[in-house]
């Protein structure tokens, strides 16, 4: 395990007190700095597509049956989950693409008392990172 300080590309290592330092010809600097922006990428591009992954969730995410394009197929209908808590079945089966039991399942879905407004899903500190939480 080694750290890159990104300013003057210094080398941090376990159980040294002054870093590294080698010529910014290197071939070996060169290698460490790709490594650390893959590393980087990859962290950022997880990171967003956790971000996405929130900001689409939908109350209507855990019905059985009910997938992206029915999904969008009710919103573009109806325009908001309230609103086809209002919508009568035989409403819900006008949605192109929905057949009876599929809307007989959102009907249900919407008018349980369980239901809830849609909410952010939860993301753990340490799926936010990719990886295992800290002990501690």
């Amino acid at each position: 395990m080694l750290g890159l300080a990104k300013q003057f590309e210094e080398i941090y290592l376990p159980g040294r007190p002054d870093p590294v330092r080698l010529p910014r010809s290197s071939p070996a600097l060169f290698l460490l700095q790709r490594i650390r922006d893959e590393a980087h990428r990859f962290g950022l591009t997880y990171h967003r597509s956790l971000r996405s992954k929130v900001a689409t969730a939908s109350a209507l995410d855990g019905i059985s049956g009910i997938g992206r394009k029915r999904r969008d197929q009710l919103l573009k209908h109806f325009g908001s989950v309230e609103a086809m808590k209002r919508a009568s079945l035989d409403d819900l089966v006008g949605v192109p693409g929905m057949t009876r039991p599929a809307a007989d399942r959102v009907y249900q879905y919407l008018h349980s008392p369980t239901v809830r407004a849609p909410a952010p899903a939860a993301v753990s500190a340490a799926e936010w990172r990719g990886g295992e939480e800290a002990p501690g």
